[in-house]
């Protein structure tokens, strides 16, 4: 029997796209496109932007189907998941504005991609330094939010904790790698992308 779509949850609609199943995932975009385009653009005020953050959102959410874990809502999932693109897109933003900021204040003959490019590994290469010096609960909130990509909700879940203490966490472990690397948040998240 076929399922129905429109009236299926968001937990079935998932098995469904772990299945490779093309009408459970156009009912994904159908019923979420709105919402999350909303979001972003409320965020972004830039409409084309926004499309292009949803549209990454969607293609990222088909190409982790078969691994996907969404342990409250298909909304809060990909709302928080917009979140993250809008951050990582104004890091690399903000990174480029550095960096040609940099280019323009050099000499005439320029300056070396490759000189550019270990800038930016070491910069990383620190930042991976005084996130492992960050106290152990510390730490593992701060990579369960940075580099899985979970929600508050979703840590605090996972670790038996609140969510005003997930959020403490992470607000404590910006606070003191902004004081240790000396730079701002945007390129905090730039790096913790890469």
């Amino acid at each position: 029997m076929k399922p129905s779509y429109d009236s299926s949850s968001d937990a079935e609609l998932i098995a469904l796209l772990r299945d490779e199943d093309h009408n459970a995932f156009t009912e994904i975009y159908r019923r979420f496109w709105d919402k999350i385009f909303v979001l972003a653009f409320n965020r972004l005020k830039d409409q084309a932007e926004a499309e292009e953050i949803v549209q990454e959102v969607f293609l990222s959410l088909w190409k982790r189907r078969e691994t996907l874990q969404v342990q409250y809502s298909l909304n809060t999932y990909l709302s928080t998941a917009v979140k993250y693109q809008i951050i990582n897109r104004q890091s690399r933003n903000y990174l480029k504005t550095q960096s040609d900021l940099s280019l323009a204040s050099l000499p005439e003959q320029g300056i070396d991609s490759t000189q550019l490019w270990f800038s930016e590994r070491e910069l990383k290469r620190q930042l991976d330094y005084h996130v492992e010096q960050l106290p152990e609960k510390c730490r593992l909130v701060f990579k369960l939010s940075r580099e899985l990509y979970l929600s508050n909700a979703e840590i605090a879940q996972q670790m038996g904790v609140t969510e005003k203490a997930v959020e403490a966490h992470i607000t404590r472990a910006l606070k003191v790698l902004k004081g240790k690397l000396h730079f701002g948040i945007p390129l905090i998240s730039y790096l913790l992308s890469k």
